[in-house]
């Protein structure tokens, strides 16, 4: 770094309370003069932009409206930061792990392949019984008692009646193009396969 020459100070008529006379200089000899002085920086520093502060509402004692950064201003309107439970902010402050979430579907077909596999009776035998006996009420009065293997073979063939239908449904379903089922695809589907409904 090139070294700048400083003129001298002149001196004044003036003198300090220890009776030393005073110098004068200039303001841009005193820069300079510090200039000199500083060490030798890098002048390649990567430039970061500082957004502007904006004018809020409010006033300041003297009466000007004062100004505000737009982080604390946002804030203040805003209210208090609370966290979200579901951040990971949150659980870094609660020290819980996020819950571990599945793609929509993929539970589904998980459960969908367990019930295949397995061969036990979905629908609650109880349940099941008192509506045998309702119904049994209703159409036939005399019958009063009905053995275990005759209520045990009536649920075999409704839930296998049951699930046959559900597959016929969403076969046509999906001949409609669609994913969701629907009651019209239960009629086709009955319809179809002629099943308990004289049409």
């Amino acid at each position: 770094m090139a070294r700048i020459k400083v003129p001298a100070a002149r001196k004044s008529n003036q003198k300090t309370p220890s009776g030393q006379p005073l110098l004068e200089s200039s303001s841009r000899e005193r820069e300079l003069a510090l200039l000199e002085r500083a060490p030798e920086r890098k002048t390649s520093m990567a430039r970061i932009k500082v957004p502007a502060a904006r004018k809020s509402n409010q006033k300041t004692p003297s009466g000007q409206p004062g100004t505000s950064s737009p982080a604390t201003s946002s804030r203040s309107r805003r209210g208090p930061r609370t966290f979200n439970r579901d951040t990971p902010e949150a659980s870094r402050a609660t020290g819980q792990r996020k819950k571990h979430r599945h793609r929509p579907g993929t539970a589904a077909l998980r459960e969908i392949r367990h019930l295949q596999r397995t061969w036990k009776l979905l629908i609650p035998s109880l349940p099941f019984i008192r509506c045998v006996r309702e119904i049994t009420k209703q159409l036939s009065p005399e019958v009063t008692r009905w053995q275990a293997e005759a209520l045990l073979a009536l649920q075999e063939a409704a839930e296998d009646f049951l699930v046959h239908l559900f597959e016929e449904s969403m076969l046509c379903a999906i001949h409609a193009k669609r994913v969701t089922l629907m009651k019209k695809d239960f009629e086709l589907a009955r319809r179809i396969g002629g099943k308990a409904r004289p049409w």
